[in-house]
C-alpha cells in the first residue's frame, strides 16, 4: 500500500490570522534540485488581499509606535528565540526551496537570529541629540519617529536573512509592516512569519502575503497608505518601484544589481586569492548580489592564477544541497537556469574562450533539477555582455591588466558599484583601491561577497538608491528626524 504525503498549503498572514487569498488561487513551490518535489502551495494574492493587509498594518501602527523601544525589542528577542529553536527545520526548508547547500542556509538562519538580537538591542539606544539653541532659556533636541506602514519586498536568493534584516529594524523603530516575499521562496518566508506569530507580536504589526510582483509588489509601491518601501531585487523592477514611490512622495530604499570585480595584483597570495574567487563566485551558485563575476588579474601572474583556478573549479561537486557531499547546488528556478545558459551562449558568440563548465549538468539526480556547471571564460574584453551585465549565476569572466591602475579602470567600467575586492600585500595598491574603487563595499584580501550585520550595506551607481541597510544605518531609512524646540 502506497502512503501519500499531504503537501501543505501556506496562507497569507493578515491581522494576526492565517487565511487564504480572496482569489482562492494557489501556486506550487518547487525544489530546484528536484522539480518533482513540491515544497508546498502558496497564495496567489491580489489587490484586495493587499488592501486588507495594509489596513491591518495601518490600524496597528499607533499602538505599536507608542510602545517603548525596549518593549518592541523584547518582541524581537522572542522571535530570535523561536527561530533558534527551529533553525534546522527552516534551514532545510530554505535549501529545498532555493537550492543552496544546507551549510549555507544554516549559516543564513543563524545570521537571521543574530540580526533579530542586534535590533532588539537597538530599542535601548539613543534616538536623538540635544542641540544648543541661540536662546539661552530654550531647550532644543531631536528625536526620531517611525514612517508608519512599511512595505517589504524581498528576493529569493537570501530567503531568511534579507527579509529579517528589513523587518527587524522597521519594527524596532516603531513601524508596522506588510511583507511580500519572492514567490520562489514564499514557504520559507511563511515559516519565518510563524516565528513572529509565536513571539506574540500584536495583530496587524506583521503581515505577509504572497503573489505575483506585478500585482502585489507594484501594489505596495502604488499604495497611498504605505509610507516607506524597502526593496531588494533586479534593477528593472527596482526602478519601477522607485518611480512609483517618488510619484506619490513615499520614502523608498532600493538594493539592486552588482557586477563585482576581484583584482589580483602581482604580489598577491595566489592560493588565498583563488580560494576566495571560487567561494565568492560559486557559493550559492553565484546567486548573490555581491558574488564575484569579474576577475581582473595582473599579467605577470595571469597564467599561473588561471591554471590553479580552473583546476580547483573542476573539483567542485554539484548536487542536492541537502547532500553533505554537495559543494554547489542548483540554480533557484528554471527561469534562472535559462538566464545563466543564455549568458554562457552570449559569451561564446562574442568570442570569449570557455575554459571549463558552460553546460547544464544532467548526471544522475541532476537530470531532474536546474543544475549548471561552474563556468570560467578567458579572453574576455570589457564590452562583452558577460563582463558588463549581471548574470546571477556561477560564471566568471577573466580579464588581464598590466597594472593596478588599469585594473581599477576595468573594475569601474560597469554601471554597477556594489562590492569589490583586491588581493595584494602592497600598501599603495591597497590605498589606491580603497580611494578609487567605485563600490559601496570594499574588501581587502577577502572574497567580494559578504558583509557583517552591524555594518552599513549598500551600493553606488546603479546598484542602489544610495541608502544603506543593516547596522545603525538602518535607522536613517526607517525613521524621520523630528526637531523639538521648548521655550
Amino acid at each position: 500500500m502506497t502512503t501519500t504525503v499531504e503537501i501543505k498549503t501556506y496562507y497569507n498572514f493578515i491581522n494576526g490570522v492565517w487565511a487564504p487569498s480572496v482569489s482562492n488561487e494557489i501556486n506550487k513551490s518547487l525544489n530546484p534540485a528536484d522539480k518533482n518535489d513540491v515544497i508546498g502551495y502558496v497564495q496567489k494574492s491580489n489587490e484586495e488581499d493587499l488592501n486588507e493587509a495594509v489596513q491591518a498594518a495601518k490600524q496597528a501602527k499607533e499602538a505599536w509606535r507608542k510602545l517603548s523601544g525596549s518593549e518592541r525589542g523584547e518582541y524581537l528577542y522572542k522571535a530570535a528565540h523561536v527561530l533558534e529553536k527551529r533553525i534546522d527545520e527552516i534551514a532545510k526548508c530554505a535549501t529545498r526551496e532555493m537550492g543552496k547547500t544546507l551549510v549555507e542556509t544554516k549559516g543564513e538562519t543563524a545570521r537571521g537570529i543574530a540580526i533579530l538580537k542586534y535590533y532588539a538591542g537597538e530599542g535601548m539606544r539613543k534616538v536623538g541629540d540635544v542641540i544648543p539653541s541661540t536662546d539661552s532659556s530654550a531647550l532644543m533636541f531631536t528625536t526620531r519617529v517611525p514612517l508608519g506602514v512599511v512595505g517589504v519586498i524581498s528576493p529569493w536568493n537570501f530567503p531568511i536573512a534579507i527579509p529579517i534584516w528589513k523587518m527587524a529594524p522597521a519594527l524596532v523603530y516603531g513601524n508596522t509592516i506588510v511583507v511580500k516575499p519572492a514567490s520562489e521562496t514564499a514557504v520559507t518566508c511563511a515559516k519565518i512569519i510563524e516565528c513572529f506569530e509565536e513571539a506574540g507580536f500584536p495583530a496587524g504589526v506583521v503581515n505577509m502575503l504572497t503573489g505575483p510582483g506585478s500585482i502585489v509588489g507594484q501594489g505596495i509601491a502604488d499604495h497611498e497608505d504605505i509610507n516607506g518601501i524597502t526593496f531588494t531585487g533586479s534593477n528593472g523592477v527596482g526602478k519601477q518601484i522607485g518611480q512609483a514611490a517618488l510619484a506619490r512622495g513615499a520614502k523608498y530604499q532600493l538594493e539592486m544589481g552588482g557586477k563585482n570585480p576581484v583584482i589580483v595584483a602581482a604580489d598577491a597570495d595566489l592560493e588565498l586569492a583563488v580560494d576566495a574567487v571560487i567561494t565568492g563566485a560559486f557559493r550559492s551558485t553565484g546567486q548573490k548580489c555581491t558574488a564575484t563575476s569579474r576577475v581582473i588579474v595582473s599579467s605577470e601572474i595571469y597564467e599561473e592564477f588561471r591554471q590553479i583556478l580552473v583546476k580547483k573549479t573542476k573539483e567542485i561537486t554539484i548536487g542536492d544541497g541537502l547532500d553533505s557531499d554537495t559543494w554547489m547546488g542548483p540554480c533557484a528556478s528554471e527561469n534562472q537556469l535559462n538566464t545563466v545558459l543564455s549568458y554562457i551562449e552570449k559569451g561564446l558568440e562574442e568570442g570569449a574562450t570557455l575554459l571549463t563548465g558552460g553546460k547544464r549538468a544532467k548526471k544522475g539526480i541532476q537530470a531532474n533539477g536546474y543544475y549548471v556547471e561552474p563556468t570560467i571564460f578567458d579572453n574576455c574584453t570589457p564590452d562583452m555582455a558577460i563582463v558588463q551585465e549581471e548574470i546571477f549565476g556561477p560564471v566568471i569572466a577573466l580579464l588581464k591588466a598590466e597594472s593596478v591602475e588599469e585594473a581599477l579602470q576595468l573594475g569601474n567600467n560597469v554601471e554597477y558599484g556594489l562590492s569589490a575586492s583586491i588581493f595584494t600585500t602592497n600598501i599603495q595598491h591597497l590605498l589606491s583601491f580603497i580611494n578609487d574603487m567605485e563600490a559601496g563595499l570594499i574588501r581587502i584580501n577577502s572574497e567580494s561577497a559578504g558583509v557583517e550585520l552591524q555594518a552599513p550595506f549598500g551600493g553606488m551607481k546603479n546598484s542602489s538608491s544610495h541608502s544603506r541597510e543593516q547596522g545603525e544605518a538602518a535607522k536613517e531609512f526607517f525613521t524621520s528626524i523630528k526637531t523639538v524646540f521648548i521655550k
